[in-house]
This record gives C-alpha cells, structure tokens and sequence, in this order.
C-alpha cells in the first residue's frame, strides 16, 4: 500500500473538545462494546437493574471488571453506585438477543422507588456467594465484590469489581469449560441508539513467526 491509497482522515483535539462532543466520538469508535446489565440491592434490601455499555473484563487472575458509571447531572452517585459503595457487590448479567427490549426498559429514568426489573417483567435468583440477584434469564452472570473505586472527576467513576461466582446456562458450556457463542447469543452497544448481535462470527488463527514469514494462508476468514 501506499500513501496515495491510504484513507484520508479528520483529527480531533480532544482536549479542545466539549465533553459530549468527545462522547460520540468514542461510543461511535469503540464498537461493538459488550454489555453489564447491572444489578445491585440498597440497604434495605432493594434490588436496582441498569445496563451500562462503558464495560469490560480486565483480568483474570485475580478477575476483574470494570464500569465507568456517570453521576447524574445533579453531581449525585446514581443508584448502582450507591449501591455498591453500600453493600460492596452487584452482578454483571450478560445481555442476550432475547432480553434486548427488557434491558432498555431498565434504561429508562424511572422515579426513584420505582422497581425495574417488575416494569421489564423479569424474575430474578438469589445470589449464591454476594447479596444481590442475578437476572433468571440471563444466560451468564458474574457475581462481583467491590475491589476499589477510581475517582476520575465530577462526572464519572471506574468500580472494579472481582468475580466471585459466575452463573452460566447450563447448555452453553462444555466440560472444557468453552462456551458456546451462539447460546449465549449476546448483543453490543454501538453508537447512539445502536446494537448489534454477534451471530456473525469468524475464527482467525494465531501464527508463530515462522508461519508469518511464509506468507498468508490462502484462506484465513469467511468473504
């Protein structure tokens, strides 16, 4: 390739940039991003589901994840936050095709008080080694203790969470402990109001050097 067929581009100073303006760029770049479906219970025992697409799995050893959680415009800790600076737990839930309509209806700013998981109409199941539910329905759910909070500004914070527990469709996992994608069938965010599955899947073989410098195999992927 050479420089005459390289794509042109449009460069962003971020730190020039207002903050919203900085947030599409990255939710429209940083795509598919998996999914926490969230749930959590508050002191008196009541449990609070919401989704959040700033997510991912860090490490394994020890297992940790991380949600980047805003405040609410007030300045205020949302209620998942609270809840975990309370109790030291959630459950991340794996959103899967079929529970896509009731995980946006736990998106929904519903008054404080208000159950969500009743208003999406789902069941949930005690955890076994944390406090809080898992969604019945999800077909993998990862029970967490609180590791730490990283304050990052007014606006926003990482909660690293280690997985304790990890609930998974029975079907979905073989004795090797594999499991299986299409069962899982989980969506992403992409940007804006976007989703997307992941039923279009391609395997794509690691090489060691020596088959590098062979060259390509003649085919490597599906298209």
């Amino acid at each position: 390739m050479t420089d005459h067929d390289l794509p042109a581009t449009r460069g962003f100073d971020f730190t020039a940039m207002p903050v919203r303006d900085r947030y599409k760029i990255l939710i429209g770049s940083v795509v598919p991003r998996p999914i926490a479906w969230v749930t959590t219970v508050d002191g008196a025992g009541r449990v609070n589901a919401a989704p959040y697409s700033f997510f991912n799995c860090l490490s394994a050893d020890p297992a940790i994840v991380a949600l980047g959680i805003e405040f609410r415009p007030d300045g205020s800790p949302k209620d998942t936050a609270r809840n975990i600076r309370d109790t030291g737990c959630f459950t991340v839930n794996i959103v899967s095709d079929a529970l896509v309509e009731a995980m946006n209806v736990c998106a929904t700013a519903f008054e404080a008080g208000i159950d969500e998981l009743h208003e999406a109409g789902l069941e949930i199941r005690p955890g076994t080694a944390v406090r809080c539910p898992a969604i019945a329905r999800a077909p993998a759910a990862l029970e967490c203790r609180l590791h730490s909070f990283l304050e990052i500004n007014n606006a926003r914070e990482i909660v690293l969470g280690e997985v304790v527990y990890a609930h998974l469709r029975a079907d979905a996992v073989n004795e090797r402990l594999h499991i299986d994608p299409a069962l899982i069938d989980a969506v992403g965010r992409m940007g804006g109001q976007g989703y997307c599955s992941t039923r279009d899947r391609f395997d794509l073989a690691g090489m060691s050097v020596p088959e590098h410098r062979q060259g390509p195999p003649a085919q490597r992927r599906p298209g």
